[in-house]
């Protein structure tokens, strides 16, 4: 995989020999991305996506997905020489469906974050070329890896022109400056966490949780009335009077 040489500035367009007329690049570019890895590279990107997508909700200024072509130059309509992040956000756009990012589309907006997830085939390409490509002609923000085999995690953020390293907490979390949460390792996936730290559910997780929850309190309401009848039949062989509800 290599990039192509001298990509233009998302606002230019090309002429034709200096004549009046012009190409403008086509804005409906269909992504072109290999298929996922494994199915533990599909589960973990699906997993943040669905995180991510519940706890924004509420807002309408962003964009997430995974693999999916990021076209930066026209040239990449025919070298076709560049695949798209595992994982990416774009802030302060609309949030709706795409069929790739098209920097010449989109008021050239490159990714807030990126997340790569790292694999034997290509761990050296997102360590080093993607790396810089990010750093240098993308410009993105914040950028982090993860293994989803070695759990190997690491996260950087762009400062005077160079990734340096986040610094992990205790936990071992990493701070985004751009989601505003952390991400960390959580029964051997890369999650979300709160900035108070509670772990960004699912919506399956959540209705499991609340599936749980009103369980509990069905229970507790049982033994609660349980209670109340035995105590009724203690106090009625006892021969007082009492006011207890019926069960």
């Amino acid at each position: 995989m290599t990039l192509a040489k001298d990509s233009q500035p998302t606002d230019q367009i090309t002429s034709l020999n200096d004549t009046e007329d012009i190409i403008i690049p086509p804005c409906d570019l269909l992504s072109d991305e290999p298929p996922w890895e494994s199915d533990l590279h599909r589960d973990q990107i699906e997993l943040l996506l669905a995180c991510l997508k519940w706890w924004w909700r509420e807002r309408t200024d962003f964009y997430a997905t995974g693999n999916l072509t990021i076209y930066f130059s026209p040239e990449h309509i025919t070298t076709r020489d560049f695949r798209g992040p595992d994982f990416f956000v774009v802030l302060g756009t609309e949030n709706r469906p795409r069929k790739s990012w098209i920097l010449w589309a989109e008021q050239g907006k490159y990714p807030n974050v990126i997340v790569e997830l790292l694999s034997d085939s290509t761990a050296t390409a997102d360590k080093n070329f993607k790396k810089k490509l990010y750093q240098d002609t993308f410009r993105t923000p914040e950028y982090f890896w993860f293994h989803p085999d070695t759990l190997e995690f690491q996260g950087f953020i762009l400062m005077a022109g160079e990734y340096q390293p986040i610094e992990p907490t205790s936990q071992g979390w990493l701070w985004s400056c751009q989601l505003e949460l952390f991400l960390g390792i959580y029964e051997s996936k890369l999650r979300f966490f709160s900035p108070e730290g509670q772990l960004v559910a699912t919506p399956e997780e959540r209705a499991e949780v609340a599936q749980k929850q009103a369980e509990i309190e069905r229970q507790q309401r049982e033994l609660a009335q349980q209670q109340v009848t035995e105590l009724r039949a203690r106090l009625k062989a006892l021969g007082v009077e009492t006011d207890l509800p019926e069960s």
